[in-house]
């Protein structure tokens, strides 16, 4: 099965002196550079009228670019039937609540049981969509709201969406030591120079801003709510440790456990044994790709995150009355 991806549009002026496939790439993002490079070799886009089977080819803008192409249904991730917690589904999106340990997409080290491999299951139609609709990620052990297109269009949209910064995406967190009041991080975000698993914050990074404030303070821990402007990989952990606040659990960024004096029992053992970031994507709100409605989902923390919470909570009641 195949679907057939007809567009056409004119090259804006900004585009004066760029490559054909720069061009392409800024034009219809959501398809990716080498599919779009796939296309004009094969002889898939016109300039004109006229095929230009060089990538390099410089645009001016105001021509007329004409693509006529097909996309072959993804065969080489197969379908697996994994149990998904779907909060919202229509014909053209769906809303899951990502539990913690679920990689997103296949890749190294992960060649399936992820969301993309239960999406082909759920809904088999969407293997003709780019990333099997998925617009946006979370990391492996951090929990919460994703939005899925059904089709091409909605993940056009979606896509142009976020990058408009018209998806509004809200997180609780844990973090290490005592934060008196909110703020936002606006530091650029690159791969880190020694560590190639991990980012951070980089001068020749992506431009990254995340806002928080304070919902709860603990002794040495502070709840917080968060909101991405960008969507950088790891964007919230990177923030945070670059604030000397490291995610609660977070093992590649610095959360290690950091209990407070005379912590209780549970409390150590809580704080030890949590071995992923306190991290949940709780809210999430859109406008709908195809009716334009304004949509907003919200999802209750998960059990571990809850726990700790509570146990930050009786720390603080107990060591305020020892200390009354």
């Amino acid at each position: 099965m195949a679907e057939i991806i007809q567009h056409k549009d004119i090259v804006p002026d900004s585009c004066l002196g760029k490559r054909l496939d720069q061009t392409l790439a800024i034009m219809f993002p959501d398809y990716s550079r080498s599919r779009l490079k796939d296309w004009i070799l094969a002889g898939s886009v016109t300039v004109n009228g006229e095929v230009l089977p060089r990538p390099r080819e410089k645009m001016y803008g105001g021509e007329s670019i004409a693509i006529n192409a097909e996309i072959e249904a993804e065969q080489r991730f197969e379908a697996q039937n994994i149990k998904l917690n779907i909060v919202y589904e229509d014909d053209d999106i769906l809303v899951i609540n990502k539990p913690a340990g679920l990689v997103v997409h296949p890749g190294a080290g992960n060649p399936d049981g992820t969301v993309l491999n239960a999406l082909l299951h759920h809904y088999p139609a969407i293997e003709v969509v780019p990333r099997a609709g998925i617009v946006h990620r979370l990391d492996k052990d951090t929990t919460g709201l994703m939005v899925v297109a059904k089709t091409i269009a909605a993940q056009t949209n979606l896509v142009e969406a976020l990058q408009l910064r018209e998806i509004t995406r809200e997180y609780e967190a844990v973090a290490n030591g005592l934060m008196t009041a909110g703020g936002l991080v606006d530091e650029p975000i690159g791969r880190h120079p020694t560590k190639r698993t991990l980012m951070g914050v980089v001068l020749s990074g992506r431009p990254s801003v995340t806002h928080y404030r304070v919902l709860e303070k603990y002794r040495l821990h502070t709840r917080l709510r968060l909101r991405l402007e960008t969507g950088r990989t790891h964007q919230i952990r990177v923030h945070m440790s670059h604030i000397t606040h490291p995610l609660v659990g977070d093992q590649g960024y610095g959360g290690r456990p950091r209990p407070p004096k005379n912590s209780t029992p549970e409390l150590l053992a809580k704080l030890r044994s949590f071995k992923r970031q306190a991290l949940h994507a709780a809210m999430l709100s859109l406008y709908h790709p195809v009716t334009g409605e304004l949509m907003t989902w919200h999802a209750d923390l998960p059990d571990d995150f809850v726990e700790l919470v509570e146990l930050l909570q009786a720390d603080n009641k107990l060591n305020a009355q020892d200390e009354y």
